[in-house]
Parts: C-alpha cells; structure tokens; sequence
C-alpha cells in the first residue's frame, strides 16, 4: 500500500472535477489509520459530493475496501474552499430577502 491509493483517488476525483490541475491529495498515517485529504478547485465540490452525497459516499466505500484489503483504515476528508457572499444580504447570513430597505415613496 504505497502510493498507490492516492494515485487511484486522484485519477478517480480528476475524472469528476472541471478542473483538475487543482486537485491536491495529502497522506497522513497515524494509529487511527489513513487520512486522505483532499483539497479541490472552486466549484468542483459539488460534483464530488453529488446528488445527496452518493459520489463521495460512493468513492470512500471503495477506498474502504482497498483499505481492507491491504488491512488499513482509509478514510477521504474534502477540504473544500469556503464559499462568498450569498444572492441576498451579501454574505450577511442574519439578513433575508425580505429585509431589504424600500425607500419611501
């Protein structure tokens, strides 16, 4: 179990995201097992996750079985990029559509 697992998870996210070039896997092994984490591009974490988390639930179910198989523990953790300012409020999370000021007429 070298790099091969993380050759694998980056050929498999690469195929998913619009940008792949930005796709970024880091390794740690410690007593709990290992820790894949992956950093992707803006707008990319969508389509990892998918409909209602199937594609990521779906890549870490086969990262468990390789890990089985080579007796590891693999977990995947998404280190996605935070998002900006929402449609309404301006990344204020307090103010909803329906606080918008009407000037007075």
């Amino acid at each position: 179990m070298k790099d091969e697992i993380t050759e694998l998870l980056g050929s498999i996210l690469k195929a998913i995201v619009d940008k792949p070039g930005e796709v970024k896997i880091e390794k740690t092994v410690d007593e709990m097992g290992v820790l894949l984490s992956v950093k992707l591009g803006e707008g990319d974490a969508g389509l990892v996750i998918g409909r209602q988390g199937k594609t990521i639930q779906s890549i870490r179910y086969l990262m468990a079985v390789i890990g089985s198989k080579n007796r590891a523990r693999i977990n995947v953790k998404l280190d996605v990029p935070e998002r900006g300012p929402r449609k309404y409020g301006e990344g204020d999370p307090a103010k909803k559509p329906t606080d918008i000021d009407i000037p007075d007429l």
